[in-house]
């Protein structure tokens, strides 16, 4: 049942445009969920990210990887990228550019290469980000497709220490000839967002969700949560 299209890690989390000069954060991502062919998977990613020009936002950080009956391990090394391409409020919608390099550390797991648009935008109290993301493995050891994968929120602004909304993430096959949306991996959920000022830049912000697969290629269950410390 598992698809061909590349699952979404339990850590994965929903990227948003950024770009803050002079803005340093350490990010923890936390995540476990149900393979259905590996069993129970959980995985954590930690950043540290810096702001290095009005429109460049880069962040280095490390996976680490734990499946049911294996040793915890560290997976991957990771560089993030963040492009603003336009200002905050400038247009309707809000677009960066993003990039990721992903160095895998186990035998054969090669390098991968993620690309593409962050969208974001604003109905009042209501905040919509669309993230479609093309992904490329590379000297794996066999050939490898362009997979197109998606990650999506809603969430309302009740307060800026208390926000709701819901997540999305889903692998949809190669990019241009999709697999059938039986082997396709899609997972939606509720979550709940904020942000706690200490005083002057610094700031902790938090995201949580539990996610549901809405197909039988999905997993079962994602709980998922990042912790960002702003300074």
């Amino acid at each position: 049942l598992l698809s061909n299209a590349v699952l979404a890690g339990p850590a994965d989390y929903v990227r948003a445009p950024k770009a803050e000069y002079g803005e340093r954060e350490i990010e923890i991502h936390l995540g476990t969920q149900d393979d259905k062919t590996e069993g129970r998977e959980t995985a954590a990613v930690v950043y540290y990210g810096t702001g290095l020009t009005p429109w460049w936002f880069t962040e280095l950080g490390g996976e680490i990887e734990k499946v049911r009956g294996d040793s915890t391990k560290l997976e991957a090394i990771e560089w993030e990228n963040y492009f603003k391409l336009t200002e905050p409020g400038q247009y309707a919608v809000d677009v960066a550019g993003f990039l990721e390099v992903e160095a895998g550390t186990q035998d054969e797991a090669g390098w991968a290469l993620i690309i593409g648009p962050l969208f974001q935008t604003e109905f009042g109290r209501v905040q919509l980000n669309f993230n479609p993301l093309l992904e490329r493995k590379f000297d794996t050891g066999s050939p490898q497709d362009t997979e197109l994968n998606y990650q999506a929120q809603m969430k309302y602004r009740y307060r800026r220490e208390f926000e709701f909304g819901l997540q999305a993430f889903g692998a949809l096959g190669k990019w241009n000839d999709w697999e059938n949306s039986d082997n396709q991996t899609h997972k939606l959920g509720p979550a709940i967002f904020g942000k706690l000022p200490l005083g002057g830049r610094q700031a902790v912000k938090y995201d949580f969700a539990v996610l549901f697969g809405l197909n039988d290629a999905s997993p079962d269950t994602n709980v998922r949560a990042t912790i960002e410390y702003e300074f």
